[in-house]
Formats: C-alpha cells, sequence, structure tokens
C-alpha cells in the first residue's frame, strides 16, 4: 500500500467541491456526502481522517462507512503505530514516579543518619530503599530522617517471629538516588566534620555492632560486623580520628577493646537509646533484651581501678 501523506496535506488535496456546507440538507448532498465518504473509504481512510477530511461530524460519517471496513494491512499499519507510541510512552516513564522527592546537594547530620543506616540495615534496590531493624527506636529515626526528603509514608511490616520491623519506600527514582548518594557518603565521610562522622559511626554500630562483655571469662569488647571490607576500613579510620584504637580481625569484624578505648567510644560515639540486644536469642547470656549502652556501662565499671 503507498505511503499515504500527512492528513493537513490530505485536506488540501479534497476538491473543494466535494466539502459538504453544514447547512446543506438536501437530498442531493446528502448523496454527495456519502458518495465522498464512500470514496474516501476505498483509499483506505480512517474514520478520523475521513471526519477530518470531510469536516462532518463522527456519527455522519460513520453511518455511511460502517459497513466498509479497513483492509487487514492499514489495521496491521494501525496497531503498529499504537503499539510505537505505547513503547515510547513506557521508555520515556522508566525510572520515574509519580511521587517527587527533594534532593540535597549539601550533607547534614540527617543526612547521613539516613543514607548511613540505609547502607548497613537496609537495602536499596531498583524499586525501591528499605530498612530493617527490631529497634522501634531507630525504625522512627530513619522514617523521621526520610521525611526530609520524601512526604510520603512508607509501607510497614513486622516479622510476627523474629520481631524485626521494615519500612520500605517504592519509587524508583527515589531508590536511584539514595544509591548515588551512598557511594558519595562512603566516598566523603572522612572528610566530614566530626559531628557527621560520630554520626555514621553510632549509625554502624548500632545496626551492624554489638557489645561482647562476658565477666566470667574477662571479655569486654566492641564489635562491628561488615561483609563489605572497604567499610569495615573506613570505620577504622573514623574511629582513629577520635582516638580510638581498633583493629579489623578477618574477614569481617572491626574490634575495639581497652579500657581507654571502651570510655572514648561511650563519650564520644556510645550506642543510641533504644537500641537493645535480643534476649530471646538461645545464646544470650543476659537473658533480657537489655540497652546496648547499658550493657557497655557495665563493661566499663567493672574493670579493676
Amino acid at each position: 500500500m503507498e505511503r499515504q501523506p500527512p492528513l493537513a496535506q490530505l485536506v488540501e488535496q479534497v476538491p473543494f467541491k466535494d466539502k459538504v456546507p453544514r447547512s446543506s440538507r438536501g437530498g442531493r448532498t446528502m448523496n454527495t456526502f456519502k458518495q465522498q465518504c464512500l470514496e474516501l473509504r476505498k483509499k483506505d481512510y480512517t474514520l478520523p481522517e475521513i471526519v477530518k477530511m470531510t469536516r462532518r461530524p463522527k456519527t455522519s460519517v460513520y453511518f455511511h462507512i460502517r459497513d466498509f471496513p479497513l483492509s487487514h494491512s492499514k489495521k496491521e499499519g494501525i496497531r503498529e503505530l499504537q503499539g510505537a507510541r505505547i513503547r515510547k510512552f513506557s521508555l520515556a516513564r522508566k525510572g520515574k514516579s509519580m511521587r517527587d522527592f527533594r534532593r540535597f546537594s549539601e550533607w547534614n547530620k540527617d543526612g547521613v543518619l539516613l543514607i548511613s543506616h540505609l547502607l548497613f540495615d537496609g537495602e536499596i534496590y531498583h524499586g525501591g530503599c528499605a530498612y530493617n531493624n527490631r529497634s522501634m527506636a531507630l525504625i522512627e529515626r530513619v522514617t523521621k530522617a526520610m521525611e526530609n526528603m520524601y512526604d510520603f509514608e512508607p509501607k510497614r511490616y513486622k516479622n510476627s517471629l523474629t520481631g524485626v520491623s521494615r519500612i520500605a519506600y517504592y519509587n524508583v527514582a527515589l531508590s536511584a538516588y539514595v544509591k548515588i548518594k551512598a557511594q558519595e557518603l562512603l566516598q566523603k565521610i572522612t572528610y566530614f566534620p566530626k559531628s557527621f562522622k560520630s554520626e555514621f559511626l553510632q549509625s554502624f554500630f548500632d545496626d551492624e555492632g554489638c557489645i561482647d562483655f562476658r565477666p566470667k571469662n574477662n571479655c569486654r569488647r566492641i564489635r562491628g560486623y561488615q561483609k563489605d571490607t572497604r567499610i569495615l576500613f573506613i570505620v577504622q579510620k573514623l574511629l582513629t580520628d577520635f582516638e580510638i584504637e581498633s583493629k579489623i580481625q578477618m574477614p569481617n569484624e572491626v574490634v575495639i577493646v581497652g579500657k581507654e578505648n571502651l570510655i572514648k567510644f561511650q563519650r564520644k560515639i556510645n550506642f543510641s537509646r533504644g537500641v537493645r540486644i535480643n534476649g530471646k536469642r538461645s545464646n544470650s547470656i543476659w537473658k533480657q533484651s537489655l540497652e546496648k549502652r547499658d550493657i557497655l556501662q557495665r563493661a566499663i565499671a567493672s574493670y579493676q581501678s
């Protein structure tokens, strides 16, 4: 089938004498209009095209051409065109959301808190980002920090068996942005002010850390686990900035030992209030859900002067 010129040109190509005045209602005029519609239909023009060319109502045109379907090739061409439009629209929308968010160029403590928690006990994936923790205090801290960027409430879940809560933000564009900021944070955190560094360290030890205090074994140490060894060395460097000595125990731990180091950690970093150990674990030596900062205080107090 020959390629048809644009509709604007087709309108101009229709002889003026064949265009039917809207005020005409005579039989001859109607016959001329009918014939015009049929002739255009034989040339495989669609209903919208004939309407535009004749400048007559759609119902009037349809009445004359309803029994004369388009050719198979014309229908296939229309389907392909519609499919192309849908694909183009889908590509334009890919990775976008109607729920926009606020970007930030200047870092602050809330930004460090939010991104670091999503790095440690969180997930940043294609469809969104999420944070998981047993501590409702930390869940609410992350939720509040996210409010500075995103106006929509997260989806909330809770595992009744483990007691772990989860907040999730399903937004592709937000997730892509958070991923970029997470990489930026890891690159820049060692150059940030100390208040930002302490926020990062507290997030790390709240999410990934524990206080290992076993009086009978004379064991007092703070441990932080992370499968990404690059982060372990960043944590060690930041601890050095606070004059806290630590060591990396392969494959995946940073460890702080010694009375002076524990005291410095307590004064300059510490665990957040409300962050507790899981006293219901079968191997728990405390058999109760104590706050990590309270166990740290007991460990420091247990040193003999």
